[in-house]
């Protein structure tokens, strides 16, 4: 029999080592393909705050100032479909116009495209998800009249106040009033979904997107489970992917403020309830992160999720539809 040497079993060690590391990463190896038909596009996984936060100089924020790769703009996610090729937004957020820049340019020429959305989608009236509209006016790209769909409730709010009526008067955008679901070009279909949250201005939604393939949930924010009716469960069993919210991982994040009175649902605790679903449910990654989250480094709270089957959702990451 021949023994392998000590340095060559050593070195096999170390690869068998690597293999099994890279079983364990990030999520599914489908989030970081390219997919050449409908897709979901993610341009955004920071709370409304971004990353680095406003005004902060935790060590997050801090090592994002440092270092571009360690950002994350806010919560926003791109439809993209190719057969006829159409984009729709879902929230407008402060970070649109670097979240438009990343993507491939539809116009040759070298202007302004007044049009670089067939589409918006808005989720509720929470700065992190709408402000972005004030990029489509009169004082910067004076869109032709792209459709913002939005329950009747968000769409009296802009209509009504300033300086959001003024896209509407202009014309820089259409109000699209929706209740439940709209067919999209491209073979999409997307419904809203009745949310709890803090509801100050508008009623909140979450999506349903269904494509030719697949069927995806985005909450990006939301008052805890215990308030949704019908139960979270019954639609995580029927996607394939769900985008959660993941603001926070735990109630001692904020000093001096209390986590509960903001009004989202723990990761700590979204790990506790739906693990019991494990086989009965699609893939589910968190997002819409507060700069004090601790799973936005490699730590403890990080290893958990990973361990219990669950996944960080990256700035570019995509999904077939």
């Amino acid at each position: 029999m021949i023994r392998p040497a000590p340095v060559a079993l050593g070195l096999l060690l170390i690869v068998c080592s690597a293999v099994l590391l890279v079983g364990c990463g990030e999520g599914p190896e489908d989030a970081d393909r390219p997919v050449s038909g409908p897709r979901v596009l993610v341009l955004g996984t920071a709370q409304d705050g971004g990353l680095p936060h406003v005004a902060c100089r935790c060590d997050r924020c801090e090592a994002a100032r440092r270092d571009p790769a360690s950002r994350r703009r806010v919560s926003s996610l791109l439809l993209e479909t190719v057969d006829p090729p159409r984009r729709y937004l879902i929230d407008a957020t402060p970070d649109l116009p670097e979240q438009l820049a990343s993507l491939t340019a539809r116009i040759e020429e070298a202007r302004v495209d007044r049009r670089p959305l067939d589409g918006i989608f808005l989720t509720h009236a929470h700065i992190g998800h709408y402000l972005g509209l004030a990029y489509l006016g009169f004082e910067a790209m004076h869109a032709p009249g792209i459709p913002v769909h939005c329950t009747p409730r968000f769409a009296s709010f802009l209509e009504s106040n300033g300086p959001w009526e003024q896209l509407v008067r202009l014309e820089n955008i259409r109000l699209m009033p929706m209740d439940d679901e709209r067919v999209l070009e491209g073979g999409l279909r997307i419904r809203a979904i009745p949310a709890p949250h803090r509801d100050e201005y508008t009623d909140t939604v979450a999506f349903l997107i269904e494509g030719p393939t697949s069927r995806v949930l985005f909450a990006p924010d939301t008052d805890d489970w215990v308030n949704w009716e019908p139960p979270i469960e019954s639609w995580l069993a029927d996607v394939d992917v769900a985008i959660l919210d993941g603001t926070f991982y735990s109630y001692d994040e904020l000093p001096g403020r209390d986590v509960g009175s903001v009004g989202h649902p723990l990761i700590s605790e979204s790990i506790d309830r739906f693990s019991a679903m494990k086989g009965q449910r699609g893939e589910i990654y968190f997002t819409h992160f507060n700069h004090s989250n601790p799973v936005l480094q490699n730590g403890p709270a990080l290893e958990r999720l990973r361990k219990a089957g669950f996944h960080r959702l990256e700035d570019g990451s995509q999904f077939p539809l």
